[in-house]
């Protein structure tokens, strides 16, 4: 049976304000001025659903957000770029999350963040998951994100995407509540290419040799381990031993890395979606990511295809 869509992404839906550029001396002035202060799409399923729609995919999301102005101006994002919002819940009594973003002036960041926002109340009864197989490919937008979505949530959705011949692709961040590989080694049996970056990977395998550290995610069944290395681009392993190391885009000043990896994680599954090698999957993501970091929040820089399109041509005259 045809698929609808292309991919799903499951995870989160909110709103990034983004404060830059922020130093410790904001302390001590009572009126600190700032260069912009915004208010922008974020969470990484919507971001990556934002993305891989502009580059050309019937894209649906599945998240959950409060019946505020806030969860409006969600729906109006995605009914403007055209992603499928029927797998979206709008719940009463909940606050749709707001994530202030402070970004220093060499684009690096940390958030600030609401506990009691939709972030960290949506669980597995705001998935639908018997519509998952809706779509060829489903993105795990973030393992950790939504603390509620825990292995046992993630193992539920997964079984249903491989009974429906689904890849799965996932990423994370940095665990909230204190969780460890072991936590999500079942869930990841069923992945198969998994984005964390390497300072995540790290502290969630206690390695820190490339090699070894994408060998204990393989351990658990994992197909494919991509990991993101920043400015060096990023390093590949697979089951079969296949190793890759695809370099980044050279000559790119980071105005602002907030959806980075979001935009990362997209530019290599529309790839995937588009049936290229696993080294053109890197290369397109690499040099998505390139973009989304030239621009102020995780959704600003890419804007259509024609840039990647673009932007390839010269990353491949930079590796000739």
């Amino acid at each position: 049976m045809e698929k609808r869509l292309d991919a799903i992404c499951v995870g989160a839906a909110i709103v990034d304000i983004p404060l830059q550029p922020v130093n410790r001396d904001m302390f001590e002035i009572e009126s600190f001025p700032l260069q912009q202060i915004s208010m922008t799409i974020g969470g990484d399923a919507i971001n990556e659903a934002t993305i891989m729609s502009r580059l050309g995919h019937k894209i649906g999301l599945m998240s959950m957000v409060g019946k505020d102005a806030v969860g409006n101006f969600i729906i109006e994002h995605c009914q403007k770029n055209g992603i499928d919002y029927s797998g979206v819940k709008m719940k009463d009594g909940i606050d749709t999350s707001i994530n202030v973003g402070l970004v220093t002036a060499d684009g690096e960041r940390t958030f600030v963040t609401n506990r009691n926002g939709s972030l960290w109340k949506m669980t597995i009864d705001d998935v639908d998951v018997d519509r998952i197989g809706e779509a060829r490919l489903l993105s795990f937008a973030s393992i950790f994100n939504n603390p509620l979505l825990d292995c046992k949530a993630m193992v539920k959705i997964f079984k249903e995407a491989k009974k429906n011949n689904m890849i799965i692709c996932a990423d994370m961040i940095k665990a909230r509540l204190g969780e460890t590989l072991d936590d999500i080694s079942e869930a990841l049996g069923y992945v198969d290419y998994f984005f964390p970056n390497y300072d995540e990977a790290c502290l969630m395998t206690g390695e820190t040799e490339l090699s070894k550290v994408a060998d204990k995610f393989l351990a658990t069944g994992l197909k494919t381990a991509v990991i993101k290395t920043g400015k060096k681009g990023c390093y590949i392993k697979c089951q079969d031993g296949t190793e890759l190391e695809v370099p980044a885009m050279k000559g790119i000043t980071a105005i602002d890395t907030i959806g980075a990896g979001d935009n990362f994680a997209s530019g290599f599954i529309t790839a995937i979606l588009e049936g290229k090698s696993l080294k053109e999957c890197a290369e397109f993501a690499n040099v998505t990511a390139s973009i989304s970091v030239q621009s102020i929040g995780a959704t600003t820089g890419v804007q259509r295809r024609e840039q990647v399109d673009e932007r390839l041509v010269e990353y491949y005259k930079q590796q000739q």
